[in-house]
């Protein structure tokens, strides 16, 4: 499939999208071959492959669900302006 100028100056159109004249015939040529290519995608056999979810069938290893870090807790709010009940407060901010 082939874009002439006019084709390109639609698109921007309703992209709206201002494109300048001396560039027109740039995106008329890149629009083009991205056309071509999805073009030669389609014209690719695909019978029999079954589709994928993902690109590589790679299993993420997982760790262990262990506390790593000790309780910081009354160290941090012995420092914070304003705490109570055990929890920070802060400064309202929606009113």
């Amino acid at each position: 499939m082939s874009l002439d100028r006019s084709d390109v100056e639609k698109i921007a159109h309703l992209a709206r999208l201002q494109i300048a004249e001396q560039d027109i015939p740039e995106y008329t040529q890149n629009l083009t071959n991205i056309l071509q290519l999805v073009d030669q995608l389609q014209a690719v056999d695909t019978t029999g492959i079954e589709p994928m979810a993902h690109p590589l069938d790679a299993v993420q290893r997982l760790r262990e669900d262990t506390v790593t870090e000790p309780n910081q807790r009354e160290q941090l709010q012995s420092i914070a302006p304003a705490v109570e009940a055990g929890l920070f407060l802060v400064p309202r901010v929606i009113e």
